[in-house]
């Protein structure tokens, strides 16, 4: 169960007065876009006001038509490139998600002085833990039906079942997005195999990270963060039930999170 948010005290309100505004970088998954977010956008600006920017990875959303990199690194640059063209300079503060928090950690390996901050969630890295965790034998399972099925409805079904567990209907705006922007194929398995060969730097990047990670994820194992924890030594929060898509199924949750690690981190 989430945890209600308390109100803000005067000190929060006084912070938030004298902080200069955020800027907000949220990255998504595999095959998911800008639009998969949903409300989080508005919850986490009501809670920690800023300008909140979207960028699509490659072979998603505005960009289907790309071909998708198959090294992140190439990842990030295009996300760079594409905040740099709205004219939304550094820092950032950066939420991502599965996928994208791969892309977000060869950002701040890259150009650490870019983000201020880094928020991961439900990500895995090559070497730490082994295949079956970083994708869990159910998921496996599927994926044949989600990169070749020609049922839309039936292939977002498909997909919120693995990702969430709490929203039981897919939501409206899902299909219309998968029409509007249709992942093809190989920039699905393109997503995968960048995804499969992203290993763990060396060395974490000289950046404030947080990893959040949720129990109940049928997709990807929370051990991968947790020894992700372990080995750079950064803070974590468990969710006890919720799915892959932490954003979708508790977004408050993650919000509330990021609101107390940035208040103490001062």
């Amino acid at each position: 169960m989430s945890d209600a948010a308390a109100p803000p005290s005067g000190a929060d309100l006084e912070d938030r007065r004298a902080a200069p505004p955020r800027t907000w970088v949220l990255l998504r998954g595999l095959t998911r876009e800008a639009g998969h977010w949903g409300g989080f956008p508005d919850t986490l600006a009501a809670r920690l006001p800023g300008r909140v920017l979207m960028p699509d990875l490659p072979g998603n959303g505005v960009l289907h038509a790309q071909a998708s990199p198959l090294r992140m690194a190439e990842m990030a640059a295009r996300c760079r490139g594409q905040l740099r063209a709205q004219g939304a300079g550094p820092p950032y503060h950066v939420v991502a998600l599965s996928l994208g928090a791969m892309a977000a950690l060869a950002w701040g390996s890259a150009h650490p002085e870019e983000i201020a901050a880094g928020v991961l969630i439900n990500t895995s890295l090559r070497g730490l833990q082994p295949l079956h965790r970083r994708l869990r034998p159910a998921a496996l399972a599927a994926l044949p039906a989600l990169l070749l099925g020609r049922d839309d409805a039936a292939r977002e079904a498909a997909i919120l079942r693995l990702t969430s567990r709490r929203v039981a209907q897919v939501p409206p705006a899902w299909l219309t997005l998968r029409r509007a922007h249709p992942v093809t194929r190989a920039n699905a398995l393109r997503q995968l195999l960048a995804a499969a060969a992203f290993s763990a730097p060396a060395a974490p990047p000289a950046v404030p990270l947080l990893l959040l990670a949720s129990r109940g994820d049928a997709l990807v194992d929370a051990r991968c963060s947790e020894a992700l924890a372990a080995r750079w030594r950064l803070p974590l929060a468990l969710h006890p039930d919720a799915g892959h898509d932490l954003p979708l199924d508790d977004g408050g949750w993650v919000v509330e999170r990021i609101a107390r690690w940035l208040s103490a981190r001062g």
